[in-house]
């Protein structure tokens, strides 16, 4: 996991992404105006087991009014602080029991995947040839001691790729928008002489889809560290072989339990399609209202307040003030990206992931005033000064609780990594 939010100015921030590197100490601008504290965390700059790298990364902009010796500072990607608040505990995951490696919990594995010693031969129903074993035909389901090989396998890769800050290996263990997500980070890291933490996320927990005909198998890992946060993985089967794809994290002092999902008698998990029905909304529906009130900046009232939601919302509101009070305007672009997965839970409702691409662009309507970017995406400009406009593209990934039909419960969004992948201006 990695991630998920963006980077802020303020010494408390947390920065966004899978091992985005500090952008060092802001002291010297302690007089300068914050619109909002929103600060995030990088569960990649967790050192799991008990350790926590603090990264401190803004994404904001300078106002530089003319005549005037005080610039004024906006943040430029919102992240906010989660807060402590929550609606239950968090479920724990399960222990290790063999050699390091994680056990499934007996609730929910089953493994299908047996083979014969040697080959069949032709043979009269119900016979055996002679000298020869049955082989059972191979099931096209995935297990989940399969899906805990796979996750464990990608954790162990990852923390040695990270720790080289290698771009190209990353392809073999993530894919679509996180890969350039990951990239991304990397890059930032290595213009700011900085690099990244490693780690594992201990025990997780997985939950393994019926296999679809036709569609690509996947699976959801979640891990809890106490004190730290939960991380929940989603990793896809690809052409090339199996990918993380979409990642969201939660470090609020309280976490909220975890939605329970629903598993059929033999463990097993069931996926839903994009266009499902029996909840409050669609899973794709959900993604376009989230994704819609985070591009207007109007909050949606379907949805619970929190960090990725209201919070964000205000934070743009601010934003957009300060800049047009400058001479300044601010136009933000959501755009969602990649396929909308999601699994049945057991009340009836669904957590669904979805993925977006956004912009945050600047634009002068005036002269006056100068905009510099800051956290990552000033790393990206390399601290410079612009006077026509200034822009920042993040990947964002979400993790989303929707409540069954006829629930007055609210949606609720409990996890998210964002990572800067671009930032320009003039």
């Amino acid at each position: 996991m990695s991630w998920r939010a963006s980077d802020f100015p303020d010494e408390e921030a947390w920065p966004p992404g899978r091992g985005g590197a500090s952008t060092g100490d802001e002291s010297e601008h302690e007089s300068d105006w914050h619109p909002e504290s929103l600060p995030t965390f990088n569960w990649r700059r967790a050192v799991l087991f008990g350790t926590l790298s603090v990264v401190v990364a803004g994404a904001g902009v300078w106002l530089i009014r003319a005549n005037s010796a005080t610039p004024q500072t906006l943040v430029a990607d919102p992240s906010p602080q989660t807060s402590s608040a929550g609606w239950g505990a968090a479920s724990r995951s399960p222990s290790d029991t063999d050699a390091g490696k994680p056990a499934p919990s007996t609730s929910v594995y089953v493994d299908r995947s047996g083979a014969g010693d040697g080959a069949s031969a032709t043979a009269p129903p119900g016979k055996t040839a002679i000298g020869t074993t049955a082989k059972p035909e191979e099931s096209p389901q995935l297990t989940v001691r399969q899906a805990y090989r796979i996750h464990g396998s990608y954790q162990k890769n990852l923390s040695a790729v990270q720790t080289r800050m290698d771009s190209a290996a990353m392809g073999k263990l993530e894919g679509g928008l996180a890969v350039e997500m990951t990239r991304a980070s990397f890059k930032t890291a290595k213009m700011q002489g900085e690099t990244v933490a490693s780690g594992t996320w201990p025990n997780p927990q997985v939950w393994v889809p019926r296999h679809v005909e036709g569609s690509p198998d996947w699976f959801v890992a979640v891990a809890h560290e106490t004190g730290i946060a939960r991380v929940v993985d989603l990793m896809s089967s690809t052409p090339a072989g199996w990918r993380l794809v979409a990642s969201g994290l939660d470090t609020r002092a309280i976490l909220p339990a975890f939605p329970k999902i629903a598993t059929d008698a033999e463990g097993y998990a069931t996926s839903l399609p994009e266009n499902a029905t029996g909840l409050v909304a669609t899973p794709r529906q959900i993604a376009e209202e989230h994704l819609e009130s985070l591009e207007s900046a109007k909050p949606d009232q379907r949805f619970e307040d929190g960090p990725w939601t209201s919070e964000t919302v205000k934070f743009w509101q601010q934003e957009r003030a300060q800049l047009e009070d400058a001479g300044w305007i601010l136009s933000l672009t959501y755009r969602q990206e990649g396929p909308i997965r999601a699994l049945r839970t057991g009340d009836g409702g669904a957590l669904v992931w979805y993925s977006a691409r956004s912009t945050d662009t600047r634009m002068a309507e005036r002269a006056g005033a100068k905009v510099t970017l800051k956290g990552s995406a000033a790393v990206r400009t390399r601290n410079k000064a612009f006077t026509h406009s200034a822009s920042a593209t993040y990947g964002r990934m979400y993790v989303t609780y929707v409540p069954p039909a006829g629930s007055t419960d609210p949606v609720r969004v409990l996890g998210e990594w964002s990572e800067v992948l671009e930032s320009h201006g003039d």
